[in-house]
């Protein structure tokens, strides 16, 4: 559900902000929703391990459910100037589900789960949400095209409500949490970054570029192509993650973490060069089954390596800084591609190609630090 509120809105929200007389700006509709969930990781974590998984969780799914009924609100100001400064500043407080949400739910999963058996379980977590991933874009673009922007949103928010009333019948999974203190949203008092996930959010960065670039300007070339549902593409992109979800947790388990997640740098590397050469459907449907088969491989099996490297009572602290490399580099492919395709739409196959290096950057910090870590290890 929560998912799906979300990502509902993606393919979108490009033509909406074109509606707006911004289309200029179509940088910023993935870059500020980042921005909202990197700040608010600063405390998500440290939150998480403290007042329990469940608050996370709730307050999270709370902000996604208010945000469709922002932007409604936002929409209906007469001054453009002013409704697309308000769609700007919803989409930044919009991030903060994100920022809270994923942080608080992996934790509590990890909680119920044997350490053996933790990337399984990750793996299956993410089916569930590329459910929501698969059928949210679809929903929505049916939404926007036939029924208008201002449906979409609600039924954004109504899904938001659903997911909000079910995290509620949840158990807290947590050892004795205490109530949330103020000292606990102070970030300059420290415990909100844990340095051990470092390996697991440098190998994400540049994967996180490429997503940022993915979801930015995919939409514009999935419409070139003669989409008139965009999110349809979507759904292909998540169905191939979903089945390769599937099947990498536990592979992950069994093989380890940088091995499985060398394979998905190398299909992320060719996925992108796919999208490079997209100047028809097959050849994009080719490209979007790759790339999705990439993620499906790669966020379960950095889930569970950041929870493998964090120290005791630390996972949801590990997991909101690895997440913070996530916001980061959708933040920056997000902006850079977006800025750059509304100044120059030529460039957008070329975008894609450059993501193709950041799959190669990925691959080639991985075998460095597979190769120092097996060092350590006979030395040892």
């Amino acid at each position: 559900m929560f998912m799906a509120s979300f990502g509902m809105l993606l393919p979108e929200l490009p033509g909406y902000l074109e509606g707006l007389g911004a289309g200029h700006l179509i940088g910023w509709i993935v870059a500020l929703f980042t921005v909202g969930a990197f700040l608010s990781r600063f405390v998500s974590g440290r939150l998480a391990d403290l007042a329990g998984r469940k608050p996370v969780m709730l307050f999270g799914t709370a902000v996604a459910a208010c945000s469709g009924f922002a932007y409604v609100a936002v929409g209906q100001l007469d001054n453009v100037a002013f409704a697309v400064s308000g769609f700007l500043v919803v989409r930044l407080l919009h991030g903060m589900s994100t920022g809270f949400r994923p942080t608080g739910t992996s934790a509590f999963l990890t909680d119920l789960v044997p350490v053996q058996r933790r990337g399984e379980a990750l793996g299956y977590l993410g089916v569930a949400g590329n459910a929501g991933m698969a059928l949210g874009p679809a929903l929505g673009s049916w939404l926007a095209v036939d029924f208008g922007y201002d449906a979409m949103f609600l039924a954004s928010s109504v899904l938001g409500i659903l997911s909000y009333l079910m995290t509620q019948r949840l158990p807290e999974t947590l050892p004795n949490p205490r109530p949330v203190e103020w000292a606990d949203l102070n970030v300059f008092q420290g415990g909100t970054l844990e340095p051990a996930a470092w390996p697991a959010s440098l190998f994400l960065l540049p994967v996180a570029i490429a997503f940022g670039t993915f979801l930015t300007v995919t939409p514009d070339l999935v419409e070139g192509l003669g989409f008139v549902y965009k999110g349809s593409f979507n759904t292909v992109v998540v169905v191939a993650s979903i089945g390769m979800r599937l099947v990498a947790g536990k592979a992950s388990d069994r093989y380890g973490r940088p091995q499985l997640l060398l394979v998905g740098a190398v299909l992320l590397t060719l996925g992108m060069a796919l999208f490079s050469w997209s100047t028809s459907v097959p050849m994009l449907l080719a490209a979007g089954v790759v790339y999705g088969m990439s993620v499906g491989i790669n966020m379960p099996a950095i889930f569970a390596w950041t929870i493998d490297l964090a120290p005791e009572g630390k996972a949801a602290t590990a997991l909101g800084t690895m997440l913070m490399a996530l916001e980061v580099g959708i933040g920056v492919g997000a902006f850079v591609s977006g800025t750059w395709y509304a100044s120059s739409p030529t460039v957008l196959l070329s975008l894609y190609a450059g993501c193709a290096g950041c799959g190669v950057v990925g691959a080639l910090f991985l075998v460095w630090w597979m190769r120092i870590h097996n060092r350590r290890s006979s030395s040892c």
